[in-house]
């Protein structure tokens, strides 16, 4: 089983592979496992990117021999050819990688195409070659799928990670799929077990910003407002700026909003999750949160306010935001 086998894809029987999603890092993190895989211990590794070394060093690199008579697995990163706007001036060296796919099966190499691009151009002649001819892997994460991807990736790799640390590691992540590879690579690092577990989470991955500001306006909601007012003087000092904290405030209010009245008209958690496709960690605290649905709406409403009377003008000193605090 390969980090391959996570996402869907179009044909397994052949090694060339096309990788495509929006998201670089996790593409790149993939198509790495993918190269490093036994099978391929071989093989020399090459790298082509087509933005900073242009279709010409790629066209040699597909039709050179080795100098060590070796297979190659080739990498190709940005490839702008799969895309809607190509410049006239690429036609020709697209018209020989065409050449080039539609005889793939003489190649000895194997090819690892790496596309981030949000869209690519399915129409085109060569997208359809590559297609067909390539395992088309589809790395979308839905949010509500993260918590189970990243188990699944982690035992892959030989490790194990514990469900509360699981938990908090997604949390301390944001439950932004980059940031949780990121943290869970430095936890690789210093893992002497291969056992992922709370204590080392909590020691080596710090609170994001959001957590952060999410503790200030969690902390008044329970009654401590000397808690609150000190956390918000220390994301002030920081250097974090009123709009960026009332920004998060603002999203943890209308999430809180809206998990709340979906449970009152009898939606079950998991629906929730699934009704709103985030994670259902954040489905979990906002249902904990004892706070009425009006008394939040109420808070969101002037959250929303301050915003703007800050935008334009209205503010010009922090001292509304403590102001807030101790209106919770």
């Amino acid at each position: 089983m390969t980090l391959l086998s996570l996402f869907k894809d179009s044909n397994k029987k052949t090694a060339h592979t096309l990788i495509n999603g929006d998201d670089a890092f996790l593409n790149e993190y993939i198509a790495d496992s993918y190269i490093h895989e036994k099978k391929m211990s071989e093989y020399e590794k090459i790298s082509v990117d087509c933005d900073s070394e242009g279709l010409d060093e790629l066209i040699a690199d597909l039709t050179e021999s080795s100098l060590f008579s070796q297979k190659k697995v080739i990498t190709i990163k940005n490839p702008f050819f799969l895309t809607a706007k190509v410049p006239k001036k690429f036609q020709k060296q697209i018209s020989k990688l065409q050449n080039i796919f539609e005889n793939i099966t003489q190649l000895d190499d194997i090819l690892v195409i790496v596309s981030s691009y949000e869209k690519i151009d399915r129409r085109k002649k060569i997208t359809k070659l590559i297609t067909n001819h390539f395992n088309v892997v589809e790395t979308k994460i839905r949010p509500y799928e993260l918590s189970k991807f990243i188990r699944n990736l982690i035992s892959m790799e030989g490790y194990q990670i514990t469900s509360p640390a699981l938990n908090l590691l997604l949390e301390r992540s944001d439950q932004v799929v980059d940031t949780v590879l990121s943290n869970y690579n430095k936890l690789k690092m210093i893992t002497d077990n291969r056992k992922i577990t709370t204590e080392l989470v909590e020691k080596n991955v710090d609170l994001s910003l959001a957590q952060n500001i999410f503790a200030i306006l969690n902390s008044a909601l329970n009654n401590n407002y000397q808690e609150a007012l000190a956390r918000l003087s220390n994301q002030l000092h920081n250097g974090n700026n009123p709009i960026q904290i009332l920004a998060v405030f603002e999203n943890q209010l209308e999430m809180s909003l809206i998990v709340k009245v979906l449970k009152e008209r009898g939606r079950s958690e998991p629906e929730i999750v699934k009704t709103l496709g985030v994670h259902p960690y954040r489905v979990k605290l906002a249902l904990k949160n004892r706070v009425s649905s009006d008394k939040i709406a109420r808070l969101l409403k002037q959250a929303i306010k301050l915003d703007f009377n800050y935008k334009s003008g209205q503010y010009r000193e922090d001292d509304f935001l403590k102001l807030f605090i101790l209106s919770v």
